[in-house]
């Protein structure tokens, strides 16, 4: 009984903390946003946002994936509700506040925490790596203030996956840190497959961003945009938000994103547009998170996932067809 209120008290906090960190994240770049709304047009700023959902969507079906692969497969309604709640949780200063919301409210559906917590830190895990991956060839416009060496950037990040990216030894560190923290291992192990799939949906949710960062930018650029502003803008995105991701004191980054992705983008289009293109990327970002975690909240709230309902951390199937047996 303690446990379960002390529970329900600890969602509260984070939900109020959250709400308070998205509300302040939108009110402070709110005067720049208006200032430069004038300099995008409206279908361009359509564009931009909607290849931003497509990239927020496609990270629920990364995260999906692995936690599929780790025995809790769920279909596509339930895990919306879990993982976009969850997301907001990065805008709380620290990475991990969405993996324990996320896990708190699978459990609801009968999954182990620790199972949901070990797909929301492999998730992460992929997502910067493949951010830095994406992101290499930025580097040189940081480095050489050009991109005439994306080829060897490129060629440096092929063996870098193939190093990092290997099941057998996610595997044996995933079981290490368990057993460090004393939990009980893991049913089955991560497959090849899930790795291989998480991992190019991972890039492809950069990709997704880097177009909608690219339009942004052509819509800032003039008539006559710079040759590497493709390369910069598709690029610059992923490497910042990465390295974003590392400043975990930040909320979701702020601030050192949109720093560095302000002095990537510099190299192709003036330092204001580069500016402006940074803060609208992060008001539409910030407003497609909200947006998605308001139809997952929806959903949880309509299916007893956020509310002291069913028993928790089983294995079975909580409601018709949310969860099946791993082989059906």
């Amino acid at each position: 009984m303690i446990r379960s209120r002390a529970l329900t008290v600890t969602r509260i906090v984070i939900a109020t903390l959250t709400l308070a960190a998205v509300v302040y994240a939108v009110a402070r770049n709110w005067t720049d946003v208006s200032a430069h709304l004038r300099e995008i047009s409206w279908p361009a700023f359509a564009l931009a946002s909607l290849a931003a959902a497509l990239g927020t969507f496609l990270t629920m079906l990364g995260w999906r994936v692995i936690l599929a692969d780790l025995g809790s497969p769920l279909h596509l309604a339930p895990a919306s509700g879990v993982y976009f709640v969850g997301q907001l949780g990065k805008y709380l200063p620290g990475s991990l506040w969405s993996v324990v919301v996320q896990a708190d409210i699978a459990s609801h559906l009968k999954v182990p925490r620790r199972r949901t917590a070990v797909a929301g830190l492999l998730a992460l895990g992929f997502a910067l790596l493949t951010g830095l991956v994406v992101g290499l060839p930025a580097a040189s416009f940081l480095l050489r203030g050009s991109g005439e060496q994306l080829g060897w950037w490129l060629a440096l990040a092929v063996p870098l996956v193939i190093v990092l990216l290997v099941p057998a030894l996610l595997n044996r560190i995933i079981a290490l840190l368990l057993r460090l923290l004393r939990r009980a291992p893991l049913e089955q192990d991560l497959s090849v497959r899930a790795v291989l799939l998480s991992v190019g949906i991972f890039v492809a949710v950069w990709l997704c961003f880097g177009v909608h960062t690219l339009l942004l930018a052509r819509a800032v650029a003039g008539e006559a945009p710079h040759p590497d502003l493709t390369a910069a803008a598709v690029t610059g995105y992923a490497l910042s938000v990465a390295l974003g991701m590392l400043t975990i004191v930040l909320p979701a980054g702020l601030g050192a994103r949109e720093g560095l992705l302000t002095l990537i983008l510099s190299t192709a289009i003036p330092v204001s547009a580069a500016a402006a293109v940074a803060i609208v990327s992060r008001f539409i970002v910030t407003i497609v998170d909200v947006l998605a975690a308001l139809g997952g909240w929806a959903y949880a709230r309509a299916h007893h996932l956020v509310s002291e309902g069913a028993g928790r951390q089983g294995d079975g199937p909580v409601e018709p067809g949310s969860q099946r047996p791993r082989g059906q």
